[in-house]
């Protein structure tokens, strides 16, 4: 590409096409190569929901910068991407969608029902890959996998099988995230935490054969129905004498004992807690230690069956009313308290979960967290902040059994079949006959796995799992995971176990967690705000690369973010500045000079002809190339992306390309002293541009591919050129200390100018008197080129101890001082015309006031405080007429 083929503007509809090329040149494409070290990264499968969200757009283009970065430095860098089923929440979208033309899945059957399923998939799995390419995705895409693929179903039936016959999976009645309108379990991911408004009602239970009570309190009063115990700690001495009798349930004349266990808080309220093992997960776990029934008092629906009594077919709020009425009558209501807390709703369809008591498939914690556990607290797993190892080794030091059946037609069905003696078959394929009994009677369980389940082996099973493939012996494990931080626990846990598991090794070294993309009031985005941004509207308007740039810069990556749309014009206008800096550069190279320096020996740069200025940019270059690579190798994405923007913008286009400029309109005389030095700007320019524009690559691809192709034409496209390299014979320090006391002596002036309001067409008179021979030498070479930036007609460097001109503006910089004659910061003639007329406006002013203040009708009829308002009027302008008149004197 040459200088006339960069048009006069970026075009953003360029980057389909450029994306187009890729693609068809195969660059994403990733292999076992015994020549490289490989790099991989999973891509976190996006549900099939809907359309990807500004979420999604923060947290691929994350990942694509770190695998184009990967892919430079030389890695046979792999980013596997895929689609997630998500059977809940997709399943909930398309019954939803079904409703609405009346038709439920019950109606349809099931295999009419996954018919629509697929069709779902067919449709949003297509527009999401769309969409992450649309934004400049560099994954495989001829490997992209969905968690149903027929290979990756067969790894979920084979990893069930093998852990049913360890016994590591069980079938038993536990406590489950119950939704009662979607009528299924879920995970602890699907469940929203929201304070909210409610009650603290406390209530009283009589001691059986006695006149004595214990309090207690609840905001669940419906649950009192399957309270089966009451609970002190053994601690507090208040209730010793109660522990080991009973209490008399007022509902149905039951006694139930009170227990002592040490997960009461004695300084929390009473100190007394009712126990209801089959409705509360803590309760479950006192209710095991203590030996207690489970009564369950709900049906699936959220309505009390029959355990209720005369409660039965109420549902969950009706009962709750009239359990606190009859305590009332019975006179053991006590009071009600207004209370804030943490209420557990369905993500989904955000109704109220019940904790209730199912028979379901289990997945034993105890032995599978603890490799999961060492692997982090060995040092082996990371993660990019503390905070987020905490929370990892917090949920498996208090893991509980895994509940992954749930009750839904769209996933991987479990592959457990009954016959008609109640015995079970675990088989990856269907069975002939009972393995118990040889029964040929034979029902599949009507179940679904949980989504995390298929999650969990993602990063082996996408490499071909079970089989033993080149692919899974050479990617895997895996370098880095990128996700958010709510799922730690739901899927980087059981990644974790299961690749330990089933590959002997953890599936990734390194994990970074995003934060959240919030809407300019903080607010998470969701639909039922109507705050989500689609990033294919920004794309739209502002380009992938823009978007991408404003996502990971000026903030700390790992922090919840604000979507200000106001920071896309910033990131649009700095690819702008260095498309604009480029086309200068080429525009002032010579023919053949877009590739050489210069020199005639074909090197990039020829450093034997460099300038202190020169000297100076490519040390600073050197030293960017070392941080940015530090900090993406430490996952610092925003840190590296402000140190490539401040470098572009301040120290190469605002200093060092107007430094050069008198150069490069050099030497076209002949003069072979302006020809070597003009060379000289010129591979310095364009060595600097490609290095910038290599490490701006992972951040904004598309427009730093146009930009290394019309600087270069050895190698024909960014992506596969080598990252730029640390050199530490390119530092010096001399040069950047240099150079740094010319810009503030720049900086000094310009300050100058402004203070005075001098036009920048106005040119003026420096004086430079160093402060030793090396501050003189300094000032004398860079004569041009500071006066040109200074907007200065001459610069004379004086010696030391030589008398500055009288009235001269003067600024004190390192190892020198700036003097500025006034006759040359104004024009003398124009400024005395100025200050001339000042002077008779000033007069006439104050002579009009002391008219007023002479007439004796004015004084007579005035308010006090006009008056004294006149007169302050004419001090004012007396103090300025003396400053007009103390001016036109010094110009005299």
């Amino acid at each position: 590409m040459t200088d006339k083929s960069l048009p006069k503007t970026y075009d953003k509809s360029r980057e389909s096409e450029i994306f187009a090329n890729w693609m068809q040149k195969g660059y994403f494409k990733a292999s076992p190569n015994p020549n490289k070290k490989p790099y991989t990264i999973m891509m976190p499968p996006p549900n099939i929901t809907s359309q990807l969200h500004m979420g999604h757009a923060l947290n691929n283009g994350i990942q694509d910068m770190l695998i184009r970065f990967k892919r430079m430095q030389g890695y046979e860098a792999l980013w596997l991407p895929g689609t997630d089923h998500a059977a809940i929440a997709t399943e909930v979208v398309v019954v939803n969608a079904l409703a609405k033309e009346g038709i439920t899945k019950e109606s349809l059957g099931r295999e009419a029902f996954l018919a629509k399923m697929w069709d779902w998939y067919d449709q949003y799995g297509g527009t999401i890959v769309r969409q992450l390419k649309t934004l400049g995705c560099s994954a495989d895409w001829d490997k992209l996998r969905f968690t149903m693929d027929e290979g990756l179903s067969k790894a979920v039936l084979e990893v069930f099988v093998r852990l049913y016959n360890s016994g590591k999976i069980y079938k038993g009645e536990r406590l489950v995230n119950w939704c009662v309108k979607c009528q299924t379990s879920i995970s602890d991911a699907e469940v929203e935490h929201d304070d909210k408004d409610g009650h603290l009602y406390h209530f009283k239970y009589q001691i059986e054969n006695s006149d004595d009570y214990i309090s207690f309190a609840t905001s669940r009063p419906e649950t009192m129905l399957g309270d089966t115990a009451i609970a002190v700690n053994p601690e507090d001495e208040r209730y010793a004498a109660y522990v080991g009798k009973y209490a008399i349930l007022p509902f149905n004349g039951n006694k139930i004992p009170i227990i002592a266990d040490s997960y009461v808080d004695k300084e929390y309220g009473t100190g007394v807690v009712k126990i209801t093992p089959a409705h509360d997960p803590n309760d479950f776990e006192v209710g095991e230690r203590h030996n207690l029934p489970r009564v369950n008092i709900m049906n699936e629906d959220g309505t009390i069956n029959e355990n209720g009594g005369i409660y039965k077919g109420l549902t969950r709020e009706e009962t709750r009313k009239k359990i606190i009425e009859e305590m009332t009558v019975k006179g053991l209501y006590i009071k009600t308290e207004n209370l804030q807390h943490a209420v557990g709703e369905h993500d989904r369809c955000h109704t109220v979960i019940e904790p209730l008591l199912k028979l379901q498939w289990f997945v034993k914690m105890d032995e599978l967290a603890k490799p999961a556990l060492e692997a982090f607290t060995s040092g082996k797993l990371r993660f990019n902040r503390d905070r987020f190892g905490k929370i990892y080794k917090h949920w498996l030091d208090n893991i509980r059994d895994w509940c992954i059946s749930r009750q839904l037609w769209w996933g991987h069905r479990i592959p457990a079949y009954y016959c008609s003696k109640g015995h079970i078959t675990v088989d990856a394929t269907t069975p002939s006959a009972c393995t118990t009994c040889g029964d040929t009677s034979l029902t599949q369980d009507e179940d679904v796995l949980d989504t995390w389940f298929s999650s969990a082996l993602w990063p082996f099973s996408t490499l071909g799992w079970p089989e033993k493939t080149p692919e899974l012996d050479y990617f895997y494990p895996g370098n880095v995971l990128v996700t958010a931080r709510e799922i730690i626990f739901t899927w980087v846990v059981r990644m974790m176990f299961m690749g330990i598991e089933y590959m002997g090794d953890i599936p990734f070294t390194d994990v970074f967690i995003n934060g959240i993309m919030l809407d300019d009031q903080g607010r998470k985005m969701s639909k039922s705000l109507g705050n989500g941004i689609d990033p294919l509207e920004i794309i739209e308007e502002y380009g992938a690369d823009a978007l991408r740039l404003m996502l990971v810069s000026g903030n700390a990556i790992d922090n919840d973010t604000r979507f200000f749309r106001s920071r896309l014009d910033p990131a649009r206008n700095f690819l702008n500045k260095l498309w604009n800096a480029t086309r200068f550069v080429l525009m002032n190279l010579d023919d053949g000079e877009a590739v050489a320096g210069g020199c005639g020996s074909g090197c990039d740069i020829c450093y034997g002809s460099l300038k202190l200025e020169d000297r100076w940019i490519l040390s600073r270059l050197n030293s960017l190339v070392k941080e940015v690579t530090e900090k993406l190798e430490e996952h610092e994405i925003g840190l590296s992306t402000q140190k490539i923007v401040d470098f572009a913008w301040e120290e190469f286009c605002a200093w060092y390309v107007e430094i050069v400029k008198p150069r490069l309109y050099g030497g076209k005389d002949g003069n072979a002293e302006a020809l070597a030095s003009r060379a000289a700007a010129q591979a310095t320019l364009r060595k600097v541009l490609i290095t910038t524009v290599k490490l701006l690559h992972p951040i904004a691809p598309f427009i730093t591919e146009d930009l290394f192709l019309a600087l270069q034409n050895k190698e024909e496209t960014i992506m596969l050129s080598q990252w730029p390299q640390f050199d530490a014979s390119l530092g010096n320090s001399a040069a950047e200390k240099d150079i740094e006391r010319i810009k503030e002596a720049v900086r000094s002036i310009r300050a100058i100018r402004t203070d005075r309001q001098v036009p920048p067409s106005q040119k003026i008179v420096i004086i430079v008197q160093p402060v030793d021979d090396g501050a003189k030498e300094l000032f004398v070479n860079c004569k041009a080129f500071f006066g040109a930036l200074s907007g200065a007609a001459a610069v004379d460097v004086v010696d030391t101890g030589a008398q500055p001109p009288v009235g001269a503006v003067s600024v004190v910089i390192s190892g020198a001082t700036i003097y500025l004659p006034m006759d040359s910061l104004v024009d003398t003639a124009k400024e005395k015309a100025r200050l001339t007329k000042e002077k008779q406006r000033l007069e006439q002013e104050i002579a009009r006031i002391n008219g007023k203040l002479s007439n004796e009708g004015f004084m007579a009829k005035a308010p006090e405080n006009l008056i004294a308002a006149e007169r302050e009027k004419s001090a004012d302008f007396a103090v300025m007429l003396a400053k007009v008149e103390a001016e036109l004197d010094g110009m005299a």
